[in-house]
């Protein structure tokens, strides 16, 4: 999600192509190619410029509708119904033929779905399936005195994923899940507040507190190392992954 002005000018955005899965946007008032995946321009005249991006969440319906009682939601079209996708749309893209080359020792299979962050200009790709296991993974992004403090956590319905810094009030805490739970709750070792999947301390000394949201994007794996080509790996049980060549 991305902001649609630029330099003080509003945009207006039509999609004009899909390249490798990604929207390929072209904005009327100057005919500029934009990179979905990327926001930035890659062909007309502000080729270079890119988009400011807006912190935004990929969760299934039943998570948001249980965090937003009030939520609106966009009715679908009958008009143009015969044109959505089909309810299983992912498992009928996971059987499509990627057009990048595949490498035979890659570290995850090329659909693989992974959960992607950048913190301090270091890219990270978390595997579902390592979530899946073990549902929050603490580390710490970054190398030197550049290192900062994270967590990401899987949603209980299994799709749904969020990542936070860790720090509060200039402290670093290490977050657990709380056993039992529904929703899923978590808790820090340092002073057992509880919080939500939001982020927010609902009970406890640090009650009323808020984690600052880190962006991940849900991509597959063949994708996101095509962005990100130096991204490092997490691998289910192993830290830290900037260690890793």
């Amino acid at each position: 999600m991305w902001e649609s002005e630029i330099d003080g000018k509003k945009l207006t955005f039509h999609l004009a192509g899909i390249n490798n899965q990604n929207f390929i946007m072209r904005d009327e008032e100057t005919g500029t190619w934009w990179q979905q995946v990327s926001g930035e321009a890659i062909h007309g005249p502000l080729k270079g410029k890119r988009l400011t991006p807006v912190y935004n969440d990929e969760l299934t319906f039943a998570l948001w509708k249980r965090e937003n009682r009030q939520g609106r939601v966009l009715k679908p079209d009958d008009r143009v119904k015969e044109k959505y996708e089909a309810a299983d749309w992912e498992e009928q893209y996971a059987k499509l033929r990627v057009v990048t080359p595949v490498d035979p020792n890659d570290k995850l299979p090329p659909r693989a779905l992974i959960a992607g962050l950048v913190v301090n200009g270091k890219a990270v790709a978390y595997p579902l399936a390592a979530l899946e296991k073990q549902r929050l993974v603490l580390h710490g992004v970054g190398s030197g005195g550049g290192v900062a403090p994270i967590f990401i956590v899987l949603g209980d319905d299994n799709k749904s994923v969020r990542a936070f810094e860790r720090t509060v009030d200039g402290r670093t805490l290490e977050f657990f899940v709380k056993a039992k739970t529904s929703p899923i709750q978590l808790t820090d070792a340092e002073t057992a507040t509880t919080w939500d999947f939001t982020g927010k301390a609902v009970s406890g000394p640090l009650a009323g507190k808020q984690l600052k949201k880190i962006f991940a994007l849900k991509d597959y794996w063949f994708d996101w190392k095509i962005y990100h080509p130096d991204t490092m790996v997490y691998t289910h049980g192993e830290l830290p992954p900037q260690s890793k060549p």
